[in-house]
C-alpha cells in the first residue's frame, strides 16, 4: 500500500527542490530575479521620463551608443525572464489575477492622472503638426487609450468590492509547519510558538522512520534542515524515512534556521529564542501533539514511503494509534490522505475527513468530504461560495500577505495555512473594502475630472500653440537675434529669403523679421530670382 503525498506543498515549490536537490544548497530564486527587474524597469523609467522632458521643451532626445545598448540588454533579459518564469513558475501566473483583484481600482486610478497628465505633451504634439493627417492619428490613438481607460473597472472583479455588511468572519489561521518565522519548521519549539499565538491549528508533516517512528520533517531528504551532511556524510542523500530514530535522535534541526534565514526573521529573535532555535532536534509527532491537543487543530500531510520500507502498508495505522493514543480530541484532526479513507473513518469516526484534491460537490459528498484544503491559486470566489452553500469548509495555503489574506477574508474563506501566523492573527480587518456604489462613484468622477481636464489641455495648447508654422533653422535662430546687427543676422536673412522662395513663389504669407534695432513690422514679399540677386549687388 503506497503513501499518497498530498496536501500542502510549502514555500518550496517542484521547481525549487529540484535546483535544491542538484545543486546542495538552498536559494529563494524570486529574490535576484525579482531585484534584476525592479532594476531593469527603473533603467527604462528614468529614459522615458527623460524622453517625455525632451519633448516638453520641445527638443530631439538623442542617445548615447551606451543607452541603446542597456536598453537592447533590458529587452532581452526582459524576454528570457519571463521565459524562464514562464517555464519554471508557470503556476504562479495565477498570481496576476489575484494581485489584480487586490490593486485593480487604484491601478486604474494612477493610470488615469498618469495619462491625462500626458495630455500636455499630446496636445502639444497635436497643435505644432500642421498635416491633418498626422493630427488625426495622434488625436485618434491618444483618444483610444482614454477611451479604453476610462471603461476598464467594466472589467474590474475584486471579491472586496462588496457591502461591509456582507462580509464573513475572520478566517481562522493554521500554523504552516507550527510558526516558521519564528523557530525551525516541523520542530517542536515551532509547535509551541503557534500555541503561544492562539491560532486555530496547525499543519505537520509526518514520516515514518525505518524502525516505525512516526516524526515530522518535509522533505524527502534531511539535508536542508539538518546537519546529516556533518553528522552522516556518506548518508546525506538517503530518504529520511529510512534512517532509524536513533539516528535522527543525533541531528541538529535548527542550526539551518540560523544560518539560512528562511524568512529573514532569524535576526530579529530574543537572545533566549536565538540559543534555544539553535538547539532543536528532529521532534517525534507524539511529542508534538502533547503540545498541542488541548486547544489546537491539526492538519496531518504524509510522506511518500519507499516501496522496501518495512512500514510501508502499515505506516496509517502507526500514525491512527499515535494519534488516539495522545488524548487530541478526533473532531480536532483533519485527516487529508486519501489512502484508506473507510479505515480511518472505521478507527476514528470524528476526524474530520479532508481532501487536497479540488472537485465537484457531489463527488465530495460521496467521499464524505467536510473541509477542503487547496492552494489559493487553484479556487475561485465562485468555488468558495459554491463549497459554502454545500457545507464544504475551505481552507487554502500558503497565505503570508496581509493583503492576500484580506482578498480571501472578502471572497469567503474559512481558513488558511500560514507561515506568518503572527502577523495575519493581527489584521483587524481586510486592507480595503468599497461598496459597489461608492466604488461606481469613484470611477465615474474620476473619469469626469480627467476628461475635462484633458479638453481643457487641448484647447489651451490649440490656442497656445496653434498659430505657431514649423520653423526651419534660419527662422528659429533668426527670431533668437534679439537687438543685435552682424553679417550673421544678414546672412540668415537672406537664407530665409531663399527658403521661402524655393518652398513656393506663389505662397504669399508674411513674414515679421527683426530689424537691425529690434523687433520691426517689415514685411518681406517673395520675389524673383533676378530682383533677389539685383538687391544683393
Amino acid at each position: 500500500m503506497a503513501a499518497v503525498g498530498n496536501g500542502t506543498s510549502g514555500h518550496m515549490t517542484i521547481q525549487q527542490r529540484f535546483l535544491y536537490n542538484r545543486m546542495g544548497y538552498w536559494s529563494d530564486w524570486s529574490i535576484p530575479i525579482l531585484i534584476t527587474t525592479a532594476a531593469g524597469f527603473t533603467y527604462v523609467t528614468a529614459l522615458l521620463i527623460l524622453a517625455l522632458c525632451h519633448i516638453a521643451v520641445g527638443q530631439q532626445m538623442n542617445l548615447h551608443w551606451l543607452h541603446k545598448i542597456g536598453l537592447i540588454v533590458t529587452l532581452i533579459a526582459t524576454v528570457i525572464t519571463m521565459s524562464s518564469i514562464a517555464q519554471l513558475w508557470d503556476d504562479e501566473w495565477e498570481m496576476v489575477v489575484i494581485s489584480l483583484q487586490a490593486t485593480a481600482p487604484f491601478l486604474h486610478i494612477g493610470a488615469l492622472v498618469a495619462v491625462t497628465a500626458l495630455s500636455w505633451l499630446i496636445a502639444g504634439q497635436f497643435a505644432r503638426t500642421e498635416k491633418a493627417t498626422s493630427q488625426m492619428l495622434t488625436f485618434t490613438a491618444y483618444f483610444a487609450v482614454v477611451v479604453a481607460l476610462y471603461l476598464v473597472p467594466l472589467t474590474i472583479s475584486s471579491p472586496c468590492i462588496m457591502e461591509k455588511k456582507d462580509l464573513g468572519p475572520k478566517p481562522a489561521i493554521i500554523g504552516h509547519r507550527g510558526a516558521p518565522m519564528l523557530a525551525p519548521e516541523n520542530t517542536l519549539m515551532s509547535f509551541q510558538k503557534a500555541v503561544e499565538q492562539k491560532i486555530y491549528g496547525v499543519q505537520a508533516d509526518v514520516v515514518i522512520s525505518y524502525d516505525g517512528v512516526p516524526f515530522l520533517m518535509h522533505d524527502e531528504t534531511l539535508r536542508r534542515t539538518t546537519n546529516v551532511e556533518e553528522v552522516f556524510p556518506e548518508l546525506a542523500y538517503k530518504q529520511s524515512s529510512m534512517f532509524n530514530w536513533t539516528d535522527l535522535e543525533k541531528l541538529n534541526a535548527g542550526g539551518w534556521f540560523l544560518k539560512d534565514d528562511p524568512f529573514w526573521t532569524a535576526g530579529a529573535l530574543s537572545a533566549s529564542d536565538y540559543v534555544e532555535a539553535g538547539n532543536q532536534s528532529v521532534c517525534k509527532l507524539e511529542d508534538m501533539l502533547q503540545i498541542i491537543k488541548d486547544n489546537t487543530s491539526l492538519i496531518l500531510n504524509f510522506q511518500n514511503l519507499p516501496p522496501d520500507h518495512p512500514y510501508h502498508s502499515t505506516y496509517i495505522n502507526i500514525t491512527l494509534e499515535t494519534i488516539l493514543m495522545s488524548g487530541i480530541q478526533q473532531q480536532a484532526v483533519m485527516w487529508l490522505p486519501d489512502t484508506e479513507r473507510q479505515l480511518v473513518r472505521q478507527i476514528a469516526p470524528g476526524f474530520q475527513q479532508t481532501s487536497g484534491i479540488k472537485a465537484g460537490v457531489e463527488r465530495l459528498r460521496e467521499k464524505g468530504i467536510k473541509k477542503l484544503n487547496l492552494r489559493y491559486t487553484k479556487v475561485t470566489s465562485e468555488d468558495i461560495r459554491e463549497y459554502a452553500t454545500a457545507n464544504l469548509s475551505t481552507n487554502l495555503y500558503t497565505v503570508n500577505e496581509a493583503w492576500l489574506y484580506s482578498i480571501l477574508w472578502c471572497a469567503g474563506v474559512q481558513s488558511v495555512t500560514s507561515d506568518s501566523s503572527h502577523i495575519l492573527s493581527k489584521v483587524p480587518f481586510p486592507i480595503w473594502i468599497l461598496p459597489p456604489d461608492e466604488y461606481c462613484l469613484i470611477w465615474i468622477t474620476s473619469d469626469i475630472i480627467s476628461f475635462t481636464i484633458i479638453v481643457g489641455v487641448f484647447i489651451f495648447q490649440k490656442w497656445r500653440l496653434g498659430s505657431i508654422r514649423t520653423y526651419n533653422p534660419e527662422q528659429i535662430m533668426l527670431s533668437a537675434a534679439v537687438r543685435r546687427s552682424s553679417r550673421d543676422v544678414k546672412i540668415m536673412k537672406e537664407k530665409l529669403i531663399f527658403s521661402e522662395i524655393n518652398n513656393g513663389g506663389e505662397n504669399t504669407d508674411e513674414l515679421s523679421l527683426c530689424s537691425e534695432n529690434g523687433y520691426s513690422n517689415e514685411v518681406v514679399t517673395p520675389m524673383d530670382h533676378r530682383d533677389m540677386k539685383l538687391r544683393m549687388d
